[in-house]
């Protein structure tokens, strides 16, 4: 990855800091191009009666219903790459509890976030934007990463010690995530008539987790200013803890932005960019972005799920024929380039794809 550019962004201030400075919106935030249709994407509903699909985990296992949810399964992810999921085995009251001791760690002071810092070049830690560029354009939040899983990849010196209840409510979060997980990669090769084992085989045994806490505070700028930058993600999959209240969630189809709703009780899990190239471009990793709220805060809480760096991610050979030739060439260390491309604008998995 290419070294950070030194570049000072008034005075390294939290998104959170210059919100209460209205008036100075650093140019760096601004996206010239912007205008009010950052905030007029579609509601899927509002489009020919189009609608983001919800997949019932529990009918994913289940003997009478499981064809009918594989095949929406299927749909959807060749479709949207991303599906509400529900019925995933936790309560609403616990979600909310993973919402309310992220909401009191971005509520702390300064003084007090300002020791789960993160180190210059790196991601773990509280912070903001890695600078790679003078040019770059910077994402009006506010994060909190951390690696989750495997456990010895768990840097305790990152994770808060206030609220008091954090570290003992995302262990128990972490440990329902990797059965969600796992039960989700199953039925996405049971959905393409592969063994059941597939995915997390070419995930392998050191497939890890990583967890982004994001605080977005109100922006006086929402038609300029971007909460996320248009992306796709390096995982295999992404679980999603959206607001239970605030929307800002947008993903692309078809060139036009569409909202995903709000159901407080789901997650949203979408594809990313290491599935996409393991189904053989079948399944999409969609790209999305995050639109800012001149007069609310939102707070989401993203858990990455990330192949092993050092297996090699390519196509399954079972979908690779001559009607679907071999659309991606093997990649390896995907997660290294990822940022970089990011913050360029730029989707890593290009470097990946065979033109035909």
């Amino acid at each position: 990855m290419a070294e950070s550019v030194e570049v000072e962004i008034i005075g390294n201030k939290s998104a959170q800091e210059l919100a209460l400075n209205p008036e100075n919106v650093p140019n760096n935030y601004i996206h010239k191009e912007g205008g009010v249709g950052f905030r007029d994407a579609l509601l899927p509903s509002e489009s020919d009666d189009i609608e983001i699909p919800v997949i019932d985990i529990g009918n994913l296992t289940s003997p009478s219903a499981a064809q009918q949810e594989l095949h929406k399964l299927h749909s959807a992810l060749s479709s949207w790459g991303l599906f509400q999921a529900t019925n995933h085995g936790m309560t609403s009251l616990f979600l909310d509890k993973v919402r309310e001791i992220s909401k009191q760690f971005f509520d702390l002071p300064r003084r007090e976030k300002l020791k789960y810092v993160r180190e210059p070049n790196d991601i773990e830690g509280y912070g903001n934007d890695v600078i790679y560029s003078e040019n770059q354009k910077l994402d009006w939040n506010d994060r909190l990463f951390l690696k989750v899983h495997p456990e010895d990849q768990r840097n305790f010196k990152f994770w808060p010690q206030k609220p008091n209840d954090f570290r003992n409510t995302i262990e128990q979060y972490i440990e329902s995530l990797r059965q969600l997980y796992e039960v989700v990669l199953r039925a996405m090769a049971k959905s393409l008539d592969l063994e059941e084992d597939c995915f997390l085989n070419e995930c392998g045994e050191e497939a890890s987790m990583s967890m982004r806490f994001s605080f977005y505070p109100p922006c006086p700028m929402p038609d300029h200013v971007l909460g996320v930058k248009p992306h796709a993600d390096g995982s295999s999959i992404t679980i999603l803890l959206q607001d239970k209240e605030v929307e800002g969630l947008q993903v692309l189809k078809d060139n036009q932005w569409f909202k995903v709703p709000i159901i407080p009780e789901a997650l949203v899990i979408n594809v990313g960019d290491q599935l996409e190239i393991m189904s053989n471009g079948i399944f999409q990793s969609p790209v999305h972005r995050v639109v800012t709220n001149a007069e609310k805060e939102r707070l989401t809480v993203a858990t990455f799920c990330v192949p092993d760096s050092q297996k090699e991610i390519k196509p399954v050979d079972k979908l690779v024929n001559e009607s679907r030739p071999i659309l991606y060439r093997p990649v390896k260390n995907f997660v290294d380039i990822y940022f970089e491309y990011y913050q360029q604008g730029r989707r890593p998995i290009e470097a990946s794809k065979i033109i035909l």
